[in-house]
């Protein structure tokens, strides 16, 4: 079954606020692959699992009609409340069972998304939907970020960072077993497609206000469960790391702009059985 999470008003909010979508590179990579295999027009993609809608925003400029799915009504609203694209339009409904024709799709995209679905199912349902030679990008990111600031030692900077995750650590859901990596290679292996990419290890370098990257940390799933089984252990763990990396740092707002290093993985495919 797929697990339902990120569902709440405020942490819809905080996904709008603090998520990050992937580089603009990345995603013109994406849409150079299926272009390749496509020809032609690119009439439809479809954002699975779109959350706030980041990442559905994204592919808008080259598509006829994008449309952003997620099993969420929060997320939807929060990304209806920042639509502007008039190619764009969001549906709810489970990943697993899209509301589209068979072979309608010319992309259909999940970032950061798909280890939440009912994974085989959902393979099946984006082979019936792809149009002959349609692409599927599977794309998601480790919550092992690197930090670094000028003059400062990225050794010291990034143990914090370190213990930080190995704290979360024990409240990582069972179902994404100990490495999503490993789940999206399975994935990689399963896809019956002949035509398919899989790396694991795209470095992308954002800058953001060191309380941006709290706030991003705050929104995983493991500091969700941290904040719903201990709320003030969750925030405190939150104000100790921001001062302990502002220490480190030697500085004293936390609107100090930090260079995250964040480490990305992809799958693309090509429908080239149909």
């Amino acid at each position: 079954m797929a697990h339902r999470l990120f569902e709440g008003k405020e942490h819809a909010a905080c996904y709008w606020k603090y998520r990050i979508c992937p580089s603009d590179d990345l995603i013109k990579y994406v849409i150079d692959f299926v272009g390749k295999q496509k020809g032609g027009p690119l009439e439809l993609a479809v954002d699975v699992g779109c959350g706030s809608g980041q990442g559905t925003v994204q592919l808008a400029k080259y598509f006829d009609s994008v449309v952003g799915t997620d099993i969420s009504p929060a997320q939807l609203h929060v990304a209806l409340e920042h639509a502007k694209e008039p190619n764009i339009t969001y549906r709810q409904c489970m990943a697993e069972e899209l509301p589209f024709a068979d072979g309608s799709v010319d992309l259909i995209t999940a970032m950061s998304a798909f280890h939440w679905f009912d994974r085989p199912r959902f393979l099946q349902e984006v082979h019936r939907v792809l149009k002959p030679h349609g692409c599927l990008a599977l794309l998601n990111y480790t919550i092992q970020m690197e930090l670094s600031y000028p003059g400062c030692c990225l050794q010291s900077l990034n143990q914090v960072c370190k213990e930080l995750y190995a704290t979360l650590d024990p409240y990582r859901s069972p179902h994404l077993g100990a490495n999503s990596i490993e789940l999206y290679r399975e994935a990689y292996t399963c896809i019956p497609y002949t035509n398919k990419e899989w790396n694991d290890c795209v470095w992308v370098k954002r800058p953001m206000p060191l309380s941006s990257y709290i706030g991003l940390i705050e929104s995983f799933s493991n500091y969700q469960a941290m904040l719903r089984d201990d709320p003030q252990k969750a925030m405190r763990l939150s104000q100790d790391v921001c001062q302990r990396l502002m220490s480190v740092m030697k500085v004293t707002s936390a609107e100090t702009e930090v260079m995250v290093g964040v480490r990305y993985f992809y799958i693309l495919a090509e429908n080239d059985l149909s």
